[in-house]
Order: C-alpha cells, then sequence, then structure tokens
C-alpha cells in the first residue's frame, strides 16, 4: 500500500506553507505600520516617563485650557495606543474586568496604532527618508 507524502506544515517542518499562497504587499505594509505604531507610542511614553518622573495618561488634557494641554493633544494622538493597553491590562488583573472589554481595547489601540503609523510612514516617505 502507498501512502501519500506527509504535508509540511509548521511542525513538521522550520517552513509554515500556507499552500502556495503569500501575503499580499498591502498586508505587509499594514503589519509594518501597526508595529511601527506601537513601538512609536511605547517610545514617546516612555520617552515621557523618564523625563517627567510620571506615567503618561489622558489626564495631561484634563490642566484646562493651558499652553501645556494644547502641548499634550499631538503628544497623546501617538502615544494613545500604549496607553490604552498599559490602563487595560492593569486594570483588568486588579478589576476583574470582562474579556469582551478587553478585546474591544486591544482592538482599538490596534487600529489606531496601526493608524498612526500610517501618518508617521507617509510622513517619512514625503520627506525621502523612506524610499
Amino acid at each position: 500500500m502507498r501512502w501519500r507524502p506527509q504535508r509540511l506544515s509548521a511542525i513538521t517542518a522550520n517552513v509554515v506553507v500556507w499552500e502556495g499562497k503569500a501575503m499580499s504587499p498591502e498586508v505587509w505594509n499594514n503589519l509594518f505600520s501597526l508595529l511601527v505604531g506601537f513601538a512609536l507610542a511605547g517610545a514617546l511614553t516612555s520617552g515621557y516617563q523618564a523625563l517627567a518622573r510620571r506615567q503618561a495618561g489622558f489626564g495631561l488634557l484634563q490642566r484646562g485650557a493651558a499652553p501645556q494641554t494644547f502641548a499634550a493633544v499631538p503628544f497623546l494622538v501617538f502615544a494613545a495606543p500604549f496607553i490604552i493597553m498599559r490602563n487595560t491590562l492593569r486594570d483588568r488583573q486588579s478589576q476583574r474586568r470582562r474579556a469582551q472589554f478587553v478585546m474591544m481595547a486591544t482592538v482599538l489601540a490596534g487600529f489606531w496604532s496601526m493608524m498612526s503609523g500610517t501618518v508617521l510612514m507617509m510622513t517619512l516617505k514625503a520627506l525621502g527618508v523612506l524610499a
């Protein structure tokens, strides 16, 4: 009796084969934008924490009509995905939030990160830094 050959999978080989299908360039671009957005958000938040000696949060917007409040808006636009995920994961452990809330916050932070990463990539491309 002849047995058919074993199919390649992540378990049997170091290469994952998806029956000859590859990811499109648009998918790779979106994935890269998502990763760049989260990296930028984490770097901004860590830099703020190192300089101000306290964690960044949405409370920066609650200082009234001051110049610092207006300066915090562009910072929070790019740092928000990290702040959302940090607050969600921290509060998940202490307040026992439902999984649906955590999933919704993760999707929101991921989409926001992809959009901020896209803005950063388009800006770098317009400046001639990226090809």
